[in-house]
C-alpha cells in the first residue's frame, strides 16, 4: 500500500519565498483580517491531517471497490463519507468562497495547495469537492441574486454539491451538436430532455442534494455552439424553506466502468422534463460555462502534480529500501540499495525537478488569478488565462509521465496492485483527457491565447522575464535567456504561418512554451534562496535540483525546437488510405 506526506516544507517555500504571498496578502484590505503566514501554515497543516489519515490508508479499499449503482442510487466507499464530513466540518468545501455567501474568503494561492494534497490522498474523491467549487464559481459569476442566495450557502457548507453536464453521446468536444433541449414555461423555468454521458459525481450519496449545471439548446436556438444556453437543475426542488423538496426529473442511467478514478461516480444521466434555471443570457451559456471549466482545467493541473508527488515519494521509498546489485566494489556479497544505481537516480530526479518547478508553476498562475481578482489586474487575468492550458496540459502530461516512472523505480513489483503505483499510473490518465483532451488545450494556447493576439500578451511577459533575469543575473540565467531568444523567434515564425501549420505543431510548441517557463520556475527558486532562512541541507538540495533540470531536462527543448523549425506539411502529404 503506497503512503503520502504533504510537502508543506516546499509549499510554503513557493508561497512565502518565491511569491512572497503573505506580504502581498497584509496588502489588501479583503485579506489582511483574514490570512497571514501562520494561518495559512495552521489551514495547510489541518488539511494534511485530513488527507494523510483519512483519505490516503483507504484509497486502495476504494478503487477495489468505487462508487457502486443499486436501485437508481450510488453509493461510495464509507471513508468517503467521514473525509467529506470532515472536509465540511472544517470549512474545506468553502475555502475560497465569497464571504457574501458563507464562504472563507481565502485566497486561491491556498486553496491550489490544499487541492494539491487532496489529488495526491485520492484524486477520486477530490472530484466531490472540486466540482463543487468549480460550480460554485460559475453561479457567483453569472446567476441572478435569488440563485446566489438559494444555492450558494449549501453549496459552499458541502450540504449540496455541484456538478457540470455537457457530454452527450455524439457530442463530446463539438459541443454545438448536442441535442439536450429546454422549453421554456409560464412561471418562468425550463423542462430539460436529454441525456448527458460521462458526468462526475452526478449521483452519490455524500450530500443531500446535487445541483447539475447543464448545457442545453432553447427552442429558438442559433445553430451550433452559440446557441447553447446554461441552466440549474437541482436533483431536488428546494421547497418553500430551501430545503430539498419534490424529487426532480433527473435520473442516473448507468455509471461507467473505468481505467481508473473508480470511487467517482462517472454517470449516464437522464433529463425527463426536469425543471431547470437560465443561467446568465439566452445562448450564452457556453462562454458561462467556460468560468467553471477554466477552474477545473487549473485543479486538472493539481491532479497531475499531486499523482506525481505521491509517486514520488513512494519510489524514493522504496528505492532506498530495496537493495538489490552493486554500485561499488567494496563488498561483492552485499547487495545496496538500488538508490545507488544511476539509472534510478535519473528517473527519481526526473520527477523530483519537474515536480518542484510544477509547484512553482501552480502556485504562480493561482496568484496571478488572486491579483487579477483582489487588485481588479487585467495583466494578472490575461497571464492566467494565457498559462491555464498549460497547466491543464503539461502538468498532467507530466503528472502522468511521472507516475509511470516511479512505477518504473519499482520493477515488477510496480506492476502488481499490492505496492498502489499501478493504481497512480490509472488514476491520473484521466486528467489528460478530460476537461478538453491536451492536444485541445495546445491548440487553445497556440490559436486563441498566443496567435489571437499575434503573440502579445506571450511576448511581453517573456519580454519581462528577460528583464528580471538582466536585474538579477544569479546563475542559469544566460541559459535561460538562450532559450528564451529562441523561443521568441520560433513563437514570431509560427505567427507568420496559416492556420494549419500553427495547428500542426501546437503540441510541441505548448511543450516548448512550458519547459522554458519551468526554467523560469527554477530561476525564481533559486532567487528566493538567495534571502531565505532555511537549513543549508535544504538550500543545497534546491541548488542542485535546479541544476539538473538545467543540465538535464531544460535540453529537451532543444529537440523541439528543431522539431518547431521543421516543414509540417508532410502531415498534409499522407492520402488515408496511407494511415
Amino acid at each position: 500500500m503506497s503512503h503520502y506526506q504533504a510537502p508543506l516544507k516546499d509549499i510554503c517555500f513557493n508561497l512565502f519565498d518565491v511569491w512572497q504571498l503573505d506580504k502581498y496578502w497584509q496588502q489588501q484590505s479583503q485579506l489582511q483580517e483574514l490570512i497571514e503566514a501562520d494561518t495559512a501554515k495552521a489551514i495547510l497543516e489541518e488539511a494534511a491531517k485530513i488527507c494523510e489519515q483519512q483519505l490516503v490508508p483507504f484509497s486502495g479499499e476504494a478503487d477495489k471497490h468505487g462508487a457502486q449503482l443499486k436501485d437508481g442510487k450510488v453509493t461510495l466507499p464509507q471513508h468517503y463519507k467521514i473525509a467529506y464530513q470532515s472536509l465540511t466540518e472544517g470549512g474545506w468545501t468553502s475555502l475560497s468562497g465569497d464571504p457574501q455567501y458563507g464562504g472563507m474568503g481565502m485566497p486561491k494561492a491556498l486553496s491550489m495547495m490544499v487541492d494539491e494534497m487532496l489529488c495526491s490522498a485520492d484524486i477520486a474523491f477530490s472530484l466531490y469537492p472540486g466540482l463543487t467549487a468549480g460550480a460554485c464559481v460559475a453561479l457567483l459569476q453569472h446567476a441572478d441574486a435569488t440563485a446566489k442566495a438559494l444555492y450558494l450557502p449549501k453549496m459552499y457548507s458541502g450540504e449540496w454539491s455541484g456538478t457540470m453536464c455537457l457530454t452527450e453521446a455524439h457530442a463530446g468536444s463539438d459541443l454545438g451538436i448536442m441535442r439536450t433541449t429546454a422549453k421554456p414555461v409560464d412561471d418562468g423555468s425550463y423542462l430539460l430532455s436529454g441525456s448527458k454521458i460521462f458526468i462526475t459525481a452526478g449521483e452519490h450519496d455524500l450530500t443531500s442534494n446535487i445541483i447539475h449545471l447543464v448545457l442545453a439548446k432553447l427552442p429558438d436556438a442559433p445553430a451550433g455552439s452559440r446557441g447553447i444556453s446554461l441552466f440549474l437543475v437541482p436533483k431536488y426542488l428546494p421547497d418553500a424553506s430551501g430545503e430539498p423538496g419534490e424529487r426532480n426529473g433527473v435520473s442516473v442511467g448507468s455509471i461507467e466502468h473505468k481505467m481508473g478514478i473508480n470511487g467517482s461516480a462517472t454517470c449516464v444521466l437522464s433529463f425527463d422534463d426536469a425543471k431547470g434555471y437560465l443561467i446568465g443570457e439566452p445562448h450564452r451559456g457556453l462562454a458561462c460555462m467556460f468560468t467553471m471549466m477554466n477552474y477545473e482545467r487549473l485543479s486538472m493541473g493539481s491532479q497531475g502534480l499531486g499523482a506525481a508527488e505521491r509517486a514520488y515519494q513512494n519510489a524514493l521509498a522504496y528505492a532506498k529500501d530495496r537493495t538489490q546489485g552493486r554500485v561499488t566494489e567494496k563488498d561483492a556479497n552485499k547487495a545496496e540499495p538500488i538508490i545507488g544505481h544511476a539509472d534510478v537516480r535519473r528517473m527519481l530526479l526526473n520527477i523530483k525537478a519537474m515536480n518542484e518547478a510544477g509547484r512553482t508553476f501552480a502556485t504562480w498562475v493561482a496568484s496571478l488569478l488572486d491579483k487579477a481578482k483582489y487588485d481588479n489586474c487585467s495583466v494578472s487575468a490575461q497571464r492566467a488565462n494565457l498559462l491555464t492550458p498549460i497547466a491543464k496540459a503539461f502538468m498532467t502530461d507530466q503528472g502522468f509521465d511521472a507516475c509511470v516512472t516511479a512505477q518504473q523505480v519499482f520493477g515488477g513489483h510496480g506492476y502488481v496492485k499490492e505496492w498502489g503505483m499501478e493504481q497512480l499510473v490509472r488514476d491520473v490518465r484521466i486528467a489528460q483527457i478530460y476537461e478538453g483532451t491536451n492536444g485541445i488545450q495546445a491548440a487553445d494556447f497556440m490559436l486563441r491565447k498566443v496567435a489571437a493576439d499575434n503573440g502579445g500578451i506571450l511576448l511581453a511577459l517573456l519580454s519581462e522575464i528577460k528583464t528580471e533575469l538582466a536585474v538579477r543575473p544569479i546563475d542559469t540565467a544566460n541559459t535561460l535567456l538562450y532559450y528564451i531568444a529562441e523561443l521568441e523567434v520560433l513563437t514570431k515564425g509560427l505567427l507568420a504561418q496559416d492556420l494549419r501549420v500553427q495547428s500542426a505543431n501546437a503540441c510541441d510548441y505548448l511543450t516548448l512554451v512550458s519547459y522554458v517557463l519551468y526554467g523560469y520556475m527554477w530561476y525564481k527558486n533559486l532567487a528566493a534562496l538567495q534571502s531565505s532562512l532555511h537549513a543549508e541541507c535544504f538550500i543545497e538540495e534546491k541548488q542542485y535540483t535546479a541544476v539538473y533540470y538545467f543540465e538535464r531536462i531544460l535540453p529537451k527543448a532543444e529537440g523541439l525546437l528543431a522539431v518547431l523549425r521543421c516543414d509540417s506539411a508532410i502531415m498534409d502529404k499522407f492520402a488515408l488510405d496511407h494511415f
